[in-house]
């Protein structure tokens, strides 16, 4: 049976999941942005009383936005100067943006896992393992037989298994060991980042060819703690540097500015009580939505 549905009131309950949605498969808030406003104009012209599943429907939709977006980006970051990482999302997040995303799903290395997927397979991962659509529901949203979905989320889920062997921590557990990292960092303690990395720690810097950021990973402890040193000391010869703890992608984070205006964020991956990843965001056209 069909029921009655009101096109605006359905797509304000699930605009959150949407964007959630076009997030994950996208890793740009803009874009994902973009996806769901192009879903409203979609879902507004459809005659919504032969609808019976409308969260159904509206996933269909995005999905369907978001590939046509993740292909278009895939072209662009083929060009892109040095690590790309995902457009930082705070929680709480600011300028009235609402998602459902949380842990280890939104963290930066689950991102840049997904990033190695197909479109297909990441629309695919997504649906399925973050939010739970049945086999029947992701074959419409991507346009492919339910047998062939399900061996794509085979495929999919092996290949994200493979290299997410450890669950990172939540923030609260984490915090600790981010608040050590960052008194390190600041006062230039190369041995208290030294005790607080692990040893097969890699650090990601990106500045998009924009501004200045390393152009490829740092791996190993003492290279990352010196260059972090470093980073840190240089900052304070360029201005007043400030700092704010938040939480970005379900992960410890501090957003530095200097002279009032922010320079960058930086995320540190926590494993059991060490840093396992330093993720640092540059590129003011992802800063944007970041206040100090």
């Amino acid at each position: 049976m069909t029921g009655q549905h009101d096109a605006p009131d359905d797509f304000v309950t699930h605009r959150a999941l949407l964007f959630s949605i076009a997030y994950e498969i996208l890793g740009s808030i803009a874009d994902a942005e973009d996806a769901v406003s192009e879903s409203w104009i979609r879902w507004r012209d459809v005659d919504h009383e032969a609808i019976e599943n409308p969260r159904a429907y509206l996933a269909r939709i995005v999905t369907r936005q978001a590939l046509n977006a993740a292909r278009s980006a895939g072209r662009r970051r083929e060009d892109y100067v040095g690590p790309w990482l995902p457009e930082p999302l705070e929680e709480p997040v600011n300028d009235g943006l609402d998602h459902v995303l949380t842990g280890e799903a939104v963290t930066t290395a689950m991102l840049l896992v997904l990033e190695s997927l197909t479109p297909t397979e990441r629309a695919v991962f997504v649906l399925r393992e973050v939010f739970d659509f049945d086999y029947r529901e992701i074959a419409t949203a991507v346009d492919k037989s339910e047998s062939a979905v399900r061996q794509v989320a085979h495929r999919a889920r092996n290949h994200v298994r493979a290299r997410r062997s450890a669950a990172v921590a939540d923030p609260p557990q984490a915090q600790s060991v981010a608040e050590r990292f960052l008194m390190s960092a600041v006062t230039g303690d190369i041995q208290g980042l030294m005790d607080v990395l692990a040893p097969g720690v890699v650090y990601l810097g990106d500045g998009g060819g924009v501004v200045s950021a390393a152009r490829r990973p740092v791996e190993g402890a003492d290279h990352v703690a010196r260059m972090i040193a470093g980073l840190f000391a240089k900052g304070t010869q360029l201005g007043e540097l400030g700092f704010r703890a938040t939480v970005v992608n379900s992960m410890p984070a501090v957003i530095v500015s200097i002279d009032g205006v922010v320079d960058n964020v930086t995320c540190v991956e926590v494993v059991g009580e060490q840093v396992t990843a330093v993720y640092t965001i540059r590129n003011p056209e992802k800063l944007g939505r970041l206040n100090v």
